[in-house]
């Protein structure tokens, strides 16, 4: 990434800590311009884990993204929302490979430039999403569904004669503690709540170790007790993780959210607590109504 690109993050960071004195800090960007880098190596040194500058794409002439620049530091969650057809899906998919922009650039860190990689390639970075609609293996229990995640990085073969070591049991079981399903490890995925499948699936991509997750509409069609334990789930992997969640749900955003992106019409509209951009008149006008 070059210095400019990296100059106008500082700008956008400084920024918003004017704005919410948050402890989200830049890095030491002149001293790491010199660091020798490891190709595929992960170097959040400035400051930033995910970077999208000036991105745009169009669908058959529909513009989805519309010079939409946007960064998130390591170990922040922050939360984005927006009206329907405001970009939000269509910014995840680009940052996992799904879609190329037509334009703009999307680094992981500071050296790893994503347009270069396909879906497989970015997964194996550290960048982990999940969607709407939970997806595990039904017919697995629990605990079988995170040993497979375990292992996906193995050929067949290998899988059929693999073995937990004591490393992987543990956080195999840590991830279990995590996402509270300790108790329901033999219990078959599909017999789960809806809320325990997101748990599950959000537990597979921790099997990974990912450095930054993204979560579509998380605790849609969860009940009151469940939305209750995600936001705790949340908050537990902020810092561990960078998140990025995407969620109606405003109650739910104000329990885990400290900086929040409004996207309109494929590019940011507003940027700050959630307080703040419930004030903004753009914001009610086009999402949040009056």
């Amino acid at each position: 990434m070059t210095p400019d690109l990296f100059e106008k993050g500082a700008e956008r960071l400084e920024l918003h800590k004017a704005k919410l004195s948050t402890d989200v800090t830049s890095g030491d960007r002149g001293a790491s311009y010199g660091r020798i880098h490891t190709s595929g190596e992960l170097d959040t040194t400035h400051g930033r884990i995910l970077y999208l500058e000036d991105v745009n794409v169009s669908f058959d002439g529909f513009k989805a993204i519309n010079h939409l620049s946007l960064d998130i530091a390591p170990g922040e969650l922050r939360c984005i929302i927006g009206p329907n057809g405001a970009g939000k899906t269509t910014m995840m998919d680009i940052i996992t490979g799904k879609t190329k922009p037509d334009s703009g650039q999307v680094f992981f860190g500071s050296t790893i430039d994503l347009l270069r990689h396909n879906e497989p390639e970015i997964a194996q970075l550290g960048i982990g999403r999940k969607f709407q609609k939970p997806t595990v293996f039904e017919h697995l229990s629990v605990f079988e569904n995170l040993e497979l995640a375990l292992k996906t990085h193995k050929g067949v073969a290998a899988s059929m004669f693999f073995k937990l070591d004591g490393v992987q049991s543990d956080r195999l079981r840590e991830v279990l503690e995590t996402i509270h399903l300790t108790q329901d490890m033999r219990r078959q995925a599909g017999n789960l709540s809806h809320g325990q499948k997101q748990w599950l699936e959000i537990g597979m991509l921790l099997m990974q170790d990912p450095k930054l997750l993204l979560l579509d509409e998380p605790v849609a069609g969860m009940t009151d007790f469940e939305t209750e334990r995600t936001a705790e789930l949340f908050l537990s992997l902020k810092g561990k993780h960078s998140l990025m969640v995407v969620e109606h749900d405003m109650s739910f955003i104000n329990t885990i959210s400290d900086i929040v992106t409004v996207l309109c019409d494929g590019s940011v509209l507003a940027q700050g607590t959630l307080a703040q951009v419930q004030a903004d008149e753009r914001v009610i006008e086009v999402y949040l109504g009056r």
